[in-house]
């Protein structure tokens, strides 16, 4: 057991605090998946509300990275602060962080690599209660088995300077860099539809200028389309939908996608 660990905030809210439950919905989420088979990502773009909501169209960038278990060894976590304001990009200040399914260990090579930039900070406070990274978690978990991650809060920051830190991580196909956002947030059904089909086509086409309106995971994803045009990759996209469609009231929708770059 480590000495230092980021406790589950949002088990019992977001995704099943039973172990065994939890488990088992991944399982049924990845089975109803949109499978791409031959993908072979260097970086997935995934929703982060509660699964019963997005676990879906999660399920379907996990799906693509299930033949790489074993080859992935690391994970860079990227996601959008929710509940505290900070300049920079943030790293927890712990040696892992708890799921019910277990610990994941924090990949302090990589902390090395990346804790004298100017933009990255470490703030405990900023991570306890976030769940935009914690969502991930148990998807990872049930995936890819053993890993360590490396799970970063973009708080008040530059594409470039996320772009940058994604750069020095990079690594080979030992490293998989995961972005957590979603996309529009409380418009109704239609407008939502036709605004996110907008959102989806600037990430196809690498355009770096998204908004906090597009996706409240703007930054870190803006930071990873300018790191994906300097390595060539391309995007293709594995699933999109609102929570009108997950969960029936379509009034008032938060937008969600699941995007591969390779």
């Amino acid at each position: 057991m480590n000495k230092n660990v980021r406790p589950a905030a949002v088990a019992g809210l977001f995704y099943p605090k039973s172990a065994t439950l939890l488990a088992r919905t991944v399982a049924e989420l990845m089975l109803r998946a949109k499978a791409r088979p031959g993908l072979k990502p260097k970086a997935i773009i995934v929703p982060h509300a509660g699964y019963i909501y997005s676990g879906v169209v999660a399920a379907s960038a996990y799906s693509a990275i299930l033949a790489m278990k074993g080859k992935i060894t690391r994970v860079v976590l990227v996601g959008s602060a929710h509940r505290a304001a900070f300049d920079g990009v943030a790293l927890p200040n712990c040696d892992s962080m708890a799921t019910p399914l277990g610990e994941i260990i924090i990949d302090q090579q990589a902390v090395a690599m990346i804790k004298d930039l100017p933009q990255v900070t470490v703030s405990a406070a900023a991570h306890a209660e976030e769940h935009s990274l914690e969502v991930q978690l148990p998807f990872l978990q049930e995936v890819l088995g053993s890993i360590k991650v490396l799970p970063l809060l973009v708080g008040d920051a530059e594409p470039k300077d996320v772009a940058e830190i994604i750069d020095v991580l990079w690594g080979g196909e030992e490293t998989l860099i995961v972005i957590s956002s979603d996309l529009s947030h409380y418009m109704p059904y239609t407008v939502a539809e036709s605004f996110d089909s907008q959102t989806v086509q600037h990430i196809l086409d690498l355009e770096a200028d998204l908004t906090a309106q597009q996706a409240c995971g703007a930054l870190p994803i803006n930071g990873m389309l300018i790191a994906a045009r300097r390595h060539g990759l391309s995007v293709c996209l594995l699933d999109l939908c609102n929570s009108g469609d997950t969960g029936g009231d379509k009034t008032c929708v938060v937008g969600y996608a699941a995007f591969a770059l390779q």
